[in-house]
């Protein structure tokens, strides 16, 4: 028997808004059917790696997530400029243990990283 990573999820206040963002992030189309309590991205039709999954929750984020997205980039500066203007908010740099990310939040305050993917 093995595991598999399946999705991403994440709760959020608002699913087919924060899958947007995400869609517009990733390069990759929600997935039909999106609503204001459920969207997808990659659960439907043959796309790469796990899906991403939005669910709406009652209650608004609090703390900082214990568990978060790293995402690489070849153009680390570029992407991390395309994703606030997106609407991500750029918390800080890093390079730390021979590697180079920044830290973000999506719209709803989540947390994310995007590392130099040439370092």
């Amino acid at each position: 028997m093995s595991l598999s990573l399946a999705h991403v999820t994440f709760d959020c206040t608002h699913a087919a808004g924060l899958a947007a963002f995400w869609s517009k992030a990733l390069d990759r189309p929600v997935d039909p059917d999106a609503s204001e309590f459920f969207a997808t991205i990659g659960r439907v039709g043959e796309q790469p790696g796990p899906a991403w999954m939005f669910i709406k929750v009652p209650e608004a984020k609090q703390v900082k997530n214990r568990v978060h997205v790293d995402l690489a980039a070849d153009d680390w500066a570029g992407e991390v400029a395309r994703v606030v203007e997106l609407g991500a908010t750029h918390v800080s740099d890093h390079d730390e243990y021979g590697a180079r990310w920044a830290t973000l939040t999506d719209p709803e305050g989540n947390e994310f990283d995007i590392g130099d993917a040439t370092r």
